[in-house]
């Protein structure tokens, strides 16, 4: 049979080319796909949880790590495996009260400034905010930039992955048949990232408002999590607000959206949307950071970071709690990676947040996750905020939970589908992600059924 190759020039122009109905069908094949997981067994569905082997992690020289991921579907098997920069253990003598971007920390324990690395120059750091005009024309005399402060700081940057160590997984997936016969071969690289984004993105898609979103990151993930979001909601977005450890990085992010043709139908559909970029290294981050994180209705988490992206007060506190949120923590994979601050899990499954929308929870709320058993032994925020099962539910799951809450109407015993309902579109909802490989085989299944009829690829006959 033939074999289907994508590279991921392949995958990159697929993924630009696709359409909103497109991102639709994705997802939905996505969600059956976690369904099965979830809720499936090995008597009923080959995609079942029972049916995804644990991944294997070898270590390789230079802090590097290959992961082996082997997974199934109900119509595909296959295996990724990639490598990548492992983010090293921070060190205990940081409080994680004083918190930076992907691990740079402004203060130390003590509350006093952190002495300057030697390795790292003092530096300026610039916060740019860029409004789109009325016009969809895509020339520099559309927008104005305003550079709000140029400062020169000086910020402790402990050990981490750096830019050339970077966690971008670079490595392949190969597609087999139910019956074991290799019919596609990807990289894997622009399909980790947009896969994520596009599980991330489901609950989003069905947000109340989303009126103003803040990522943290500039990377692949943090890119395709903005795209996704604006095919899906576009119109109902105002302002994308980036942080950002390298200002550069995420400007060029924002220089696509007003310039690169890739994005002309989005710069198109939505010529009132604002940018702005925020740098960690700006001497008065926190303050502009908790007045991005406030304000915002969906906050995508997508940085390798080994510590707390922000303090938990920015949420926690009385100020923070007085709006519903969606947020997405998708970029830390192991125990000692965090973004989100333990105590902001604690605070959505305490007593008084009380969600009973999922089959789990007889107290208390629920943190969703794309696997219970992987974020219980992968997943940093949920291993130190002492996260147990009984307070999480699958993504997966919740489309079974809604012919649970249906019957809770029926009896007069729950809030059923309308106490489920308002909570996913106006709610506090956090999501965990650490990456499934069954992912990867849906979504890569779907690929190769969209680039063979659009002529993307290269097909090797007689494999």
């Amino acid at each position: 049979m033939p074999l289907t190759v994508l590279s991921d020039s392949d995958i990159h122009s697929l993924l630009i080319s696709l359409t909103r109905g497109d991102i639709h069908d994705l997802q939905h094949n996505l969600s059956e796909a976690l369904h099965d997981y979830s809720t499936g067994t090995q008597e009923t569905t080959s995609g079942c949880s029972s049916n995804q082997p644990k991944r294997l992690a070898i270590p390789a020289p230079d802090n590097q790590t290959t992961l082996f991921m082997p997974a199934s579907t109900n119509t595909s098997r296959g295996i990724k495996i990639v490598s990548l920069a492992t983010a090293p253990i921070p060190s205990p003598m940081h409080s994680m009260s004083s918190l930076g971007l992907d691990s740079p920390r402004n203060r130390s324990r003590s509350g006093s400034p952190v002495p300057q690395s030697p390795s790292r120059a003092s530096s300026i750091a610039t916060t740019t905010s860029i409004s789109h005009g009325s016009s969809a024309s895509s020339s520099n005399s559309s927008a104005s930039i305003s550079h709000a402060s140029i400062a020169s700081t000086t910020i402790s940057t402990d050990a981490s992955v750096t830019s050339s160590q970077t966690t971008t997984p670079h490595g392949s997936l190969t597609l087999l048949t139910s019956t074991g016969l290799p019919y596609a071969f990807l990289a894997a690289e622009e399909l980790t990232a947009f896969r994520t984004a596009l599980a991330s993105t489901m609950i989003f898609n069905r947000r109340q408002n989303v009126h103003s979103i803040t990522v943290f990151g500039a990377g692949a993930q943090a890119r395709w999590h903005i795209r996704l979001a604006l095919m899906l909601r576009g119109p109902d977005i105002h302002h994308v607000d980036i942080i950002n450890r390298s200002f550069p990085r995420a400007k060029s992010i924002m220089h696509d959206f007003y310039q690169s043709p890739e994005w002309a139908d989005l710069r198109a559909a939505n010529p009132k949307l604002q940018f702005s970029i925020l740098s960690s290294e700006y001497k008065e981050y926190q303050r502009h950071a908790k007045n991005h994180i406030r304000k915002a209705d969906a906050i995508f988490l997508c940085t390798p970071s080994t510590s707390p992206l922000f303090p938990h007060a920015f949420l926690t506190s009385s100020e923070g709690r007085k709006k519903g949120r969606y947020i997405s923590a998708i970029g830390s994979y192991r125990p000692h990676m965090v973004e989100l601050h333990p105590e902001i899990l604690r605070q959505a499954v305490s007593p008084e947040h009380k969600h009973h929308h999922h089959r789990h929870a007889d107290k208390g709320g629920a943190i969703v996750v794309d696997s219970l058993e992987a974020c219980l032994r992968e997943a940093g925020e949920v291993i130190q905020a002492g996260i147990t099962a009984e307070q999480l539910v699958e993504l997966g799951e919740l489309l079974m939970v809604k012919k649970a809450s249906m019957r809770e109407i029926e009896a007069g015993t729950g809030e059923g589908e309308n106490g489920l309902k308002n909570w996913l579109i106006k709610g506090n909802v956090i999501y965990k992600s650490v990456g499934l490989g069954m992912m990867d085989i849906c979504v890569g299944e779907d690929l190769v059924q969209l680039a063979s009829a659009r002529g993307i690829g290269t097909r090797v006959e007689g494999f």
